[in-house]
């Protein structure tokens, strides 16, 4: 099967963004992104230090966030907008308002279990533009069962696209990753790959290739695997969609529809 046309587009605008170019070509490069896109890079590097424009996407902070220890409290996992939120109804959520898609499908075969699980509980998607910081931490301390890395198309995840694609996220190249909290309730993060790069790093997983000549499914499990609250564990080559998924009566969201969120904030309250 020929890779999709999304996918060929951003192998190409990877090559390009992963090259190190001479320093006054990168300096170049890196400011006229920051300037165009309109990055806040008042808590980063000077942009001219980052070697490849692949390195200004996933840059790191200079000084470590401070972390929460209040365990009532979920926080952003990561810089986003949060696109639509909401109660998990009949095993359905929304990719924006007036378009709902099936979880079991968005999860796939290895996670049946965890599509029920989930029913009657919340779903939270997070956008990340190509200006935002692009890293993504745990929202709680979570232990790792399971994850798999779904291959797909990488459309963009923009307003156009969540309004007017039908199952976006479905056709999306994904990694589920199925946890635990602290009290054995189940939660579930799904990073959504994007047009432009469309790597997803997972620092515990090695194996992930994202937008590459796998084409079915892979799937690992895990034992003893536990993240804490704000533990960093991958990033997005460029922008992308993170979504949460949580049992009922778990997670009471303190949230509005667009609204924009930073890592470490408040997103709602664990009972």
């Amino acid at each position: 099967m020929k890779k999709h046309y999304s996918s060929l587009l951003s192998t190409g605008f990877g090559k390009f963004a992963s090259r190190p170019f001479s320093k006054p070509v990168q300096k170049f490069i890196n400011k006229s992104y920051v300037k165009l896109m309109g990055l806040d890079m008042s808590e980063f590097d000077n942009p001219a230090n980052y070697p490849t424009l692949n390195k200004l996407f996933t840059r790191s902070f200079i000084t470590a966030k401070e972390i929460t220890e209040d365990e009532s409290i979920m926080i952003s996992p990561v810089d986003a907008l949060v696109t639509d939120f909401g109660e998990i109804t009949e095993g359905k959520a929304y990719q924006i308002k007036g378009m709902e898609y099936d979880i079991s499908e968005l999860f796939g075969e290895y996670h049946k279990e965890a599509s029920s699980a989930v029913e009657g509980g919340e779903f939270v998607n997070l956008y990340l533009s190509p200006k935002d910081y692009h890293r993504y931490h745990t929202p709680d301390k979570l232990n790792i069962k399971s994850l798999t890395h779904i291959p797909g198309k990488l459309y963009p995840v923009n307003f156009p696209l969540l309004r007017n694609k039908k199952n976006l996220f479905i056709e999306n190249e994904r990694v589920i990753i199925e946890c635990t909290d602290q009290k054995d309730n189940v939660f579930i993060m799904v990073l959504v790959g994007a047009l432009n790069v469309g790597k997803m790093v997972v620092t515990f997983e090695d194996s992930i290739n994202t937008n590459s000549d796998i084409r079915e499914p892979q799937h690992y499990t895990y034992e003893n695997l536990t993240l804490e609250k704000g533990e960093l564990f991958g990033w997005f080559e460029m922008g992308s969609t993170i979504l949460l998924f949580s049992q009922k009566g778990v997670y009471t969201p303190a949230l509005e529809v667009n609204q924009k969120v930073k890592f470490t904030e408040n997103i709602g309250t664990l009972k």
